[in-house]
């Protein structure tokens, strides 16, 4: 059994390692969280010029190309500074990268992905609904009604992260209401975001705070037909590929979350200085960090896997979910840990263990529920469905 990345990986990790610590270190994380209400325009542009928004892009569109492993490495160096900022870079990667590389026509290709992979395009994603959190079929009010040339979009939608700066919208709506079942009938549009009868409203939060989460209200919106992705009324058989994808990356930034903690808890204790000595000789301590890096192994192990085995076209989907749950779990304990070992200091907005911990958070609850996942990966071992 290979264990270990390959030398080009490691080589890709590396500069990526340096670029973070050269270009975007956590004190300048720090800065850009204080603005909650200003989009890190200058870490996006960063990205830009890095050709991070390229990867996962193929190269015949501009892109870098670089599979889901190399995404994985990508999203775990990033987060070890960035936290929650890595979004900056990994929604438009998902909304407009992953899913137009994988269901849009030539035309549509040939428009929106090298824009993407030159920075040129910010994509946000709505498919969330008031009320609804993970039901997102059974919550579903926004409608696309067909005429003449496209579709008229209304309803209001929630959660959608960079959606106040986005130049298009990667949008869930049902557009088929008599259906025999609820996954039927749904499609799914690529909606510019600056369309007449489009209202966006910031949420204020907890964390990621200058990423920007949005309502968007849509009132009679039109869209061109050369905008729905994929086929009418199909997306859910076209969505639910693509969230092996989501969930390997956000476990990745689970995995760079404790990679973060743990750096800042090892300085921390050697560095502070209590009852006569470095802080870093007390036993209490030693094992609280001893428990960081076990389970930032864990679940290291756990996210490679599944990123190896959608890397191979294998199916991945238990690994996935399990490898999400695991990931968030434990980036969340760790960085609660990590900032019981900071003490106050780690409560002060001066220091990045709150940020970790209010980031990391977030990642138990979305993009789908822990609990939720659980109830699919029982699923999976042949027990009925707990839910309709």
């Amino acid at each position: 059994m290979e264990f270990d990345l390959n030398e080009e990986q490691q080589l890709f990790r590396d500069s990526v390692r340096r670029w973070v610590d050269r270009e975007a270190p956590k004190p300048w994380a720090r800065e850009l969280e204080k603005d909650e209400h200003t989009f890190p325009h200058a870490l996006w542009d960063k990205f830009t010029a890095a050709g991070f928004h390229g990867i996962g892009v193929a190269e015949q569109y501009g892109g870098q190309g670089g599979d889901i492993m190399t995404q994985m490495i990508l999203a775990r160096e990033l987060a070890r500074s960035l936290a929650g900022l890595t979004w900056v870079w990994g929604i438009t990667s998902f909304a407009g990268g992953k899913s137009v590389g994988l269901y849009g026509t030539e035309q549509q290709k040939l428009r929106h992905l090298p824009a993407i992979a030159e920075g040129r395009e910010k994509w946000a994603i709505a498919f969330t609904e008031p009320g609804g959190g993970t039901d997102l079929l059974g919550a579903m009010r926004t409608k696309a009604t067909k005429i003449d040339g496209g579709w008229v979009l209304n309803g209001h939608k929630t959660w959608s992260s960079m959606a106040h700066v986005a130049d298009y919208i990667l949008l869930l709506a049902r557009s088929d209401e008599y259906t025999e079942k609820r996954h039927q009938g749904v499609s799914l549009f690529i909606l510019p975001a600056k369309s007449e009868g489009v209202t966006t409203c910031e949420i204020p939060k907890l964390g990621m705070r200058s990423l920007g989460s949005c309502d968007v209200y849509l009132d009679n919106v039109f869209v061109a037909d050369e905008n729905l992705l994929g086929e009418p009324n199909r997306a859910w058989y076209m969505l639910l590929p693509t969230l092996n994808n989501e969930r390997i990356m956000l476990s990745s930034f689970c995995v760079g979350i404790m990679d973060g903690v743990l750096e800042d808890a090892l300085r921390f204790v050697q560095d502070r200085e209590a009852f006569g000595g470095p802080i870093a000789r007390f036993q209490s301590l030693q094992h609280h960090i001893a428990n960081i890096l076990m389970w930032r192994d864990q679940a290291e192990l756990m996210v490679y896997r599944a990123a190896w085995l959608q890397s191979r076209g294998r199916p991945c989907g238990q690994e996935t979910n399990m490898a999400k749950v695991v990931a968030s779990e434990l980036g969340s304990r760790a960085a609660d840990l990590g900032l019981q070992i900071l003490g106050g200091m780690g409560y002060s907005a001066e220091t990045d263990m709150q940020r970790y911990w209010r980031d990391a958070r977030l990642y138990r609850i979305g993009p789908v529920t822990n609990e939720m996942a659980r109830n699919s990966i029982a699923e999976g071992l042949g027990l009925p469905r707990s839910f309709s």
